[in-house]
């Protein structure tokens, strides 16, 4: 009987008391009696550690709980599991804590980067990279560019001209259940550098609250003028009304003449949208600034 995640979290916290006192005592609840059915499984006598009410815990019991899970091939007290995948558990020893591991996409995400040309594939301008974020030198880019939709992510071969003021993009899926909280973690790390966060999406109720909602700094699109041209009732569906509520707050705080403002206009004065992939080729596409500060 392995000890559950509950009994170890236990032991760890307790490991972490011994530190500034020399006994620690815990009431008899379902992880300390985890811990007894254990140690009376593996020989181990508590004595008078063991009352009616309580197990008294100190470091001379801990360690020999430490001798009796190296025997077994499990992970130290100490040892924390939460938050590793299964591959990073097993180095710790023989146990797989499922419910705490992360998941094997947890910390995925889709990159688009530069070709390298790779033998036996045709020549293109860029490779789609499935990677753990955390392989990402974040440092090494200088403008997150967060791609809404997928076909539109793979379709998607140059760099626009709007980037120029940036020459070493990232650009990355929004991501959905396979890549959606890769994304979410490594934009929260974007966000502390105080960097550029480019959102290139469909012009919608929803594609402009996702975009504020990530704490983008910027949307990608084209100039007013074409989206004015472009934009119809048809690519505003109407189970979107429940964002515009919190989109007219947002257009209440932008200052006269904002870039923003105009866009807004359209999407909730006239109620028209345009989708990603009606936006054109990228040559003239534009960065509009989200908010009243922005990022440069």
């Amino acid at each position: 009987m392995p000890l559950s995640s509950r009994a170890r979290r236990l032991l760890r916290d307790t490991d972490l008391a011994l530190r500034s006192t020399s006994r620690v005592e815990k009431p008899r609840g379902k992880a300390v009696e985890e811990v007894v059915a254990w140690c009376q499984a593996q020989d181990i006598e508590l004595g008078s550690r063991l009352s009616h009410g309580r197990l008294v815990l100190d470091r001379d019991l801990l360690a020999r709980l430490d001798e009796a899970l190296a025997a077994l091939g499990e992970p130290a007290i100490a040892a924390e599991l939460g938050g590793l995948s299964s591959a990073e558990q097993a180095e710790l020893g023989n146990r797989e804590s499922k419910g705490v591991r992360v998941a094997p996409r947890e910390r995925r995400v889709l990159a688009s980067l530069p070709a390298l040309g790779r033998p036996g594939l045709t020549r293109r301008a860029r490779d789609h990279l499935d990677l753990d974020w955390h392989e990402l030198d974040l440092a090494a880019f200088d403008v997150l560019v967060q791609v809404e939709n997928l076909d539109s992510f793979y379709a998607l071969q140059g760099e626009p001209p709007a980037l120029s003021p940036w020459p070493r993009p990232l650009v990355l899926y929004r991501g959905d259940r396979h890549y959606g909280g890769g994304f979410a973690d490594l934009a929260r790390a974007w966000s502390a550098s105080h960097r550029p966060h480019l959102y290139l999406g469909d012009f919608d109720a929803k594609g402009v609250s996702i975009a504020l909602a990530g704490a983008a700094s910027h949307l990608l699109l084209p100039p007013l003028a074409v989206v004015a041209a472009r934009a119809n009732p048809q690519q505003l569906p109407a189970e979107q009304q429940g964002y515009q509520t919190a989109l007219r707050d947002h257009a209440a705080t932008l200052p006269a003449g904002h870039p923003l403002a105009g866009y807004l206009a359209l999407l909730l004065g006239e109620q028209r949208g345009l989708l990603q992939q009606w936006f054109g080729s990228g040559d003239d596409w534009v960065v509009v600034p989200l908010h009243a500060r922005t990022i440069s």
